[in-house]
C-alpha cells in the first residue's frame, strides 16, 4: 500500500498500543523520518531510549500501518494509514464496545459526568445544526 491509498485505509485489525500511537503522532505530524528523528520527538518526554523507539517502528510496520523504506543504513518511516482514519476506527470500536454502539449514549455520558464545557456543548450543537437539512 502507498501513502496515497492510506487515506481511504481502515483501521488495523491488530490495535495500535498507547505507545506506538505516541510514534505515530510523531509521523503523522511529519512523514519519512528516521527512528532517530521520531526519538528527538517522543523519547526525552516518555524517557525512551532510541532501540525502544526502533521496537515500535518494527511493530507498526508488522501491523501495516507504517512503511519503512531503506535509506542508506538507514530507514525512513512513512505511516500507511492517515490519522482521520484510525481516529474513526477507533472511535466506532469505543461507542460499539462501551455504549452499544449508540454516539447519542456517549455524549449522554459525557454531558451527564460534567465531562463537557460550555464550549464543547455549543461546539456539539453548532455541528448538529450543520449536520441537519
Amino acid at each position: 500500500m502507498t501513502p496515497s491509498e492510506a487515506h481511504n485505509s481502515e483501521c488495523p485489525s491488530e490495535r495500535i498500543t498507547d505507545a506506538e500511537h505516541a510514534v505515530m503522532e510523531a509521523l503523522w505530524d511529519r512523514p519519512r523520518q528516521t527512528a532517530a528523528d521520531v526519538c528527538e520527538i517522543v523519547c526525552t518526554p516518555r524517557g525512551w531510549s532510541l532501540a525502544t523507539v526502533k521496537t515500535l517502528l518494527s511493530r507498526l510496520v508488522q501491523k501495516g500501518v507504517l512503511a519503512a523504506e531503506p535509506d542508506g543504513r538507514r530507514f525512513l518511516y512513512t505511516p500507511l494509514i492517515a490519522r482521520e482514519d484510525y481516529v474513526g476506527g477507533e472511535s466506532r470500536r469505543l461507542v460499539d464496545r462501551l455504549f452499544g454502539g449508540r454516539a447519542a449514549s456517549l455524549v449522554a455520558h459525557l454531558a451527564e459526568n460534567e465531562a463537557l464545557s460550555e464550549d464543547d456543548l455549543d461546539a456539539i450543537e453548532a455541528l448538529l445544526k450543520e449536520l441537519r437539512p
